[in-house]
């Protein structure tokens, strides 16, 4: 028996919109593509996902915990210092704008294609306020005399580099984006 073929059917599923969906954008792919390439039977899907935008929620999941897990882990790679981690977390944007088959932000890239006020479109701007909210932690304990307004900087500069690495593809972008990031958040915190 296959690898793919033991993994439960709501995970194969799962991994199947991710790729299809991050590739293509959810529009993109219809419920018969996701049935075809995950090898299972349609009622299956909708056993798990009783509309495709339950499917396109659970991807926004999916991905809202691999980008926050890599922003941490950059973060916390910086060291202790809150501004180092402010700065760091930039290094997540490089490695994502290195990867392979890399098509910019899954959330930014739902939200322009799905309905304002739809469950899916809520949950991208869900995301972008739960992500700048963690952003303004930090820049609170980095010493920023607005850390509110740091962290709407620093979000946007994220954003726009993610932006970037899909439409010059430019291997210098996520340097000058951390470099930007150096430069807010040295003229936004107290010297200690």
């Amino acid at each position: 028996m296959s690898q793919t073929a033991a993994q439960p059917a709501r995970e194969r599923i799962l991994d199947t919109a991710f790729r299809l969906f991050y590739a293509r954008g959810p529009r993109g792919v219809g419920v018969d593509t996701v049935v075809a390439e995950s090898g299972v039977a349609k009622t299956t899907l909708y056993k798990h996902f009783p509309r495709k935008d339950d499917l396109v929620l659970a991807y926004l999941d999916k991905v809202d915990q691999a980008w926050f897990g890599q922003l941490r882990v950059a973060a916390r790679a910086a060291g202790d210092d809150p501004r180092a981690q402010l700065v760091g977390m930039f290094d997540a944007l490089g490695m994502a704008a290195r990867r392979d088959g890399y098509h910019g932000c899954a959330f930014i890239n739902t939200a322009a294609e799905s309905d304002t006020g739809s469950d899916v479109h809520a949950r991208t701007v869900e995301h972008k306020h739960v992500g700048r909210a963690w952003v303004s932690v930090l820049a609170r304990r980095a010493g920023a005399t607005d850390p509110d307004q740091l962290a709407r900087q620093l979000t946007l500069l994220i954003d726009g580099g993610l932006s970037a690495g899909v439409l010059d593809a430019d291997p210098a972008t996520p340097a000058a984006a951390k470099t930007a990031a150096r430069t807010l958040v040295d003229a936004a915190c107290r010297t200690p």
